[in-house]
């Protein structure tokens, strides 16, 4: 038996899994806010916390955070399985934005926190882990979904 949207399905379980392997590394691994810099001055890996959602925007308001990630799960679920076969662009964007959803929602509800480390210091960037990288790449490829469906006019 095949499943429909396979690619969704393997996106999710890919970017779940790296994410969650990955704060797990680093949280036996570091002690809280300790940083390594890799490239001093322009990245390093650096444990923060996190109770807000990206950017610590809505910082402190974890409960209704790990609801919405709760919704969003279920909802990309539900299209997955009862909705139309995606096209492979979709499948790849909805895919990745469930497993960044899943990956920081068991944080909110397991933690109460989100475990963050990817700091990128040239730029002054927020502290932010794989979910996040996920969740922008799943838009990036819904975005690529949309252009290619785009009609072309053929006006004379």
């Amino acid at each position: 038996m095949r499943f429909k949207n396979q690619h969704f399905w393997l996106a999710a379980f890919i970017a779940f899994v790296l994410d969650q392997l990955t704060k797990y590394w680093v949280v036996q691994t570091f002690d809280l806010r300790e940083s390594l810099p890799l490239l001093p001055g322009i990245f390093h890996l650096t444990y923060v916390t996190n109770t807000g959602a990206a950017f610590s925007l809505f910082s402190g308001k974890v409960e209704w955070l790990r609801w919405l990630s709760l919704g969003v799960s279920l909802a990309l679920i539900a299209l997955a399985w009862f909705g139309p076969l995606l096209n492979r662009w979709e499948q790849l964007g909805y895919g990745l934005i469930l497993g960044g959803a899943m990956g920081n929602g068991i944080d909110r509800f397991a933690l109460g926190y989100v475990v963050d480390f990817l700091d990128f210091r040239l730029i002054n960037f927020p502290v932010f882990n794989f979910a996040d990288v996920f969740i922008n790449i799943g838009i990036a490829c819904l975005l690529i979904a949309t252009f290619q469906k785009t009609p072309t006019s053929h006006r004379r």
